[in-house]
């Protein structure tokens, strides 16, 4: 989409932030590959010049690119001016946003891209805004050939993919898959930075407006080919994966079930009911686990409540989370496996009042950095 009018073809917005700092980084170690052809002109773009400029160094000093810095652009913008967004927007074929929590800052974003003809990716994993984001700017996005792509990182790329890689390896009909997350972590243990507690944090306590969005959309219910999938109880055992599991609360359900649409909808493909679980380890993660939900759960109706969680995040999160996020070596340690079980049916073998007569096991691992 980049043409001579717009300077960059990408630009990362939010790149002096926690998320975005790693984001940037990326954009850069892909543009040193020789194979990959000419470098693609790109900018980083937030608030701060400083801070842009110490993002672009510490990327040149990793990946031993001491240039790096002058050859990527740098906008000065602000989501509270949609000016200063549209001004990024016209330079820019895509913008990639790393600004969230996304229910508050995500929408000028994607409305400055629609009005500028500007396609927009983001790392969000919170469904309110996912969903409503679709309802609000779909037809306008259309009109304007721009592309509003959500959750393209670990929430729901793995999953999305997953369920459809799944399909394709089963000779026959896949008709529903189980998604089992385990996190792995090294010496140092695991950390998650405080942005995905306060996205869940938000989410929980306004779970009301998610469900009247839905009803309000309309939809026709997606049709279950064969059995019904069903619900596991909130901790369940795994006995393929020795280890027990909670559900999943990010957006991959809202993700792939929004998919699975798509695809009957317009491709006639047989849809896949989904559900997603994250192992959680033996009995004393179950007990531990318990006592951190009942906490946010509570916590998490009230006002002052959510002020608490979100103020103290290390403490009520019994330190999975915390305001500056895994050190450097936490993340090189790091690493997930994502699991998937499906069921279906042999060509031939009608799924009509019959068990499913097939089942699959497909895995992806990913580690960071990435190799």
């Amino acid at each position: 989409m980049a043409t001579e009018a717009r300077p960059f073809h990408l630009v990362v917005l939010g790149a002096s932030g926690f998320t975005g700092q790693f984001v940037a980084q990326e954009v850069a170690r892909e543009q040193v590959v020789p194979e990959q052809g000419p470098r693609l002109p790109w900018a980083v773009a937030g608030r701060s010049r400083e801070k842009l400029q110490r993002v672009l160094e510490r990327a040149a000093l990793k990946l031993g690119r001491p240039t790096l810095p002058s050859e990527v652009g740098i906008i000065i913008c602000d989501i509270t001016n949609p000016a200063s967004l549209d001004e990024m927007a016209k330079q820019a074929a895509v913008v990639l946003n790393c600004v969230g929590p996304y229910r508050f800052y995500g929408e000028p974003v994607v409305k400055a891209c629609i009005e500028n003809g500007t396609s927009c990716i983001d790392i969000c994993g919170e469904p309110q805004f996912l969903e409503l984001m679709y309802w609000k700017y779909h037809e306008k996005a259309a009109e304007k050939g721009s592309y509003i792509i959500g959750s393209s990182g670990f929430d729901s790329i793995p999953a999305d993919l997953g369920v459809i890689y799944t399909g394709n390896k089963m000779n026959g009909t896949l008709t529903a898959v189980e998604s089992f997350l385990t996190l792995h972590s090294g010496p140092e243990g695991l950390c998650i930075h405080d942005g995905t507690w306060k996205s869940a944090v938000y989410g929980f306590g306004d779970q009301s407006n998610l469900k009247k969005l839905r009803n309000e959309s309309n939809l026709k219910p997606v049709p279950i080919v064969g059995s019904k999938l069903k619900r596991r109880w909130p901790i369940s055992y795994c006995r393929e994966l020795n280890s027990y599991s909670i559900p999943f609360l990010g957006s991959d359900v809202s993700v792939v079930r929004r998919t699975q649409r798509y695809l009957l909808e317009n491709l006639e493909q047989s849809p896949v009911q989904y559900a997603a679980y994250m192992t959680v380890g033996g009995i004393t993660s179950v007990i531990k686990l318990m006592f951190a939900g009942l906490f946010f759960l509570f916590f998490v109706k009230f006002g002052i409540g959510r002020q608490l969680l979100i103020k103290f995040p290390w403490l009520f999160s019994f330190g999975y989370f915390s305001k500056q996020g895994p050190t450097q070596k936490q993340i090189d340690a790091s690493s997930f496996t994502l699991t998937f079980f499906g069921q279906g049916y042999s060509q031939g073998f009608s799924p009509e009042k019959n068990k499913p007569n097939m089942r699959i096991c497909t895995q992806r691992l990913a580690m960071w950095p990435p190799p």
